[in-house]
């Protein structure tokens, strides 16, 4: 049997198939604790216009880690609370993974229907939708599926009649290898520049996400706000662009969110409720991302910059 169709037990009938239920998430009815595009209201602006423009629908472009998924939860944040334009308060944003979109459905009678068909189809019937689908350049290469579907295609009809209202998010080296060469497909899309954000936008991020990783791992940083905004500081001039290693794929905000992260890992392997300034150094002094002199002098600063604090916890560090 073909490993990419998936058996639909009896209990899925009589109900009919959707795709939308199935491997959907409505990112209006997600639970957010903070705003998770902070610092990108030009590019949520720029995405909503280009929705509110008949037949167009947005294609966000940009670097990796840089936040072009957070941009979508963002609008879906704003719909969750209505601060959009009253022709979208209505809608729903629905991220689909392509990878959800591959192979066939079969049912107990044998009939196979492929899946991005369905969603196709279900979509003529459905009003108020906006569908997000991540890695949008899959759906023009030719590689990612031996059904050798064309996955592009079968969205163009609905793309041009409005009834399908599309974000797209992909790098810019995919952008520029697949959908630039489909230009009936780029048609129906307009481009959405997403640059990496600035140091100060960055440690804007790392402030207002921090409360975020509280919440997901138990685990509280207990400075104040004076002493919080001086550590993220110091983790994103870190990991500035001359700092990474090459091509490692994380950019901001990602790589510094991804260190904050592994301070917090720290403090939870270690089973307490409270991080401290040894599971900050920790978290530098083990990154895979930083070249090693970079590393080096900058603990050298982390030690002088955070003396005071390092005296007050009697904090070790080799």
């Amino acid at each position: 049997m073909d490993n990419n169709i998936e058996i639909l037990n009896m209990e899925d009938e009589p109900k009919k198939f959707s795709v939308l239920e199935t491997y959907g998430e409505d990112l209006k009815n997600k639970t957010y604790i903070t705003n998770p595009a902070i610092g990108r209201d030009e590019e949520i602006k720029e995405t909503l216009l280009v929705l509110l423009t008949p037949e167009k629908s947005a294609m966000l472009v940009g670097k990796p880690g840089i936040g072009k998924t957070a941009i979508v939860e963002g609008i879906g944040y704003r719909l969750q609370k209505g601060e959009v334009p009253e022709a979208l308060k209505n809608y729903q944003l629905i991220k689909v993974n392509v990878s959800s979109l591959l192979g066939n459905i079969q049912n107990e009678k044998g009939v196979s229907e492929n899946k991005l068909q369905i969603l196709v189809s279900e979509l003529k019937d459905k009003e108020n939708i906006i569908l997000f689908i991540d890695e949008a350049h899959l759906l023009v290469s030719r590689n990612t599926s031996n059904l050798n579907v064309d996955f592009a295609n079968m969205l163009k009809p609905g793309l041009d009649r409005g009834t399908i209202k599309m974000i797209g998010a992909t790098t810019t080296e995919e952008y520029d290898s697949y959908i630039l060469r489909d230009r009936a497909f780029l048609r129906r899309f307009q481009k959405v520049d997403v640059l990496e954000p600035t140091i100060d936008d960055t440690v804007k991020i790392l402030l207002g996400t921090y409360p975020k990783l509280e919440k997901q791992s138990g685990v509280k940083i207990p400075y104040s706000d004076y002493q919080k905004e001086k550590i993220f500081r110091f983790l994103v001039e870190l990991t500035d662009e001359y700092k990474r290693i090459y091509e490692i794929g994380n950019r901001y905000p990602d790589i510094a969110l991804t260190l904050l992260g592994n301070a917090f890992s720290n403090a939870v392997f270690e089973n307490l409720e409270k991080m401290n300034i040894t599971h900050i150094y920790n978290a530098i002094k083990n990154s895979k991302s930083i070249y090693e002199d970079a590393k080096r002098k900058g603990i050298i600063e982390f030690k002088e910059l955070f003396k005071d604090i390092i005296e007050e916890e009697n904090a070790v560090l080799d």
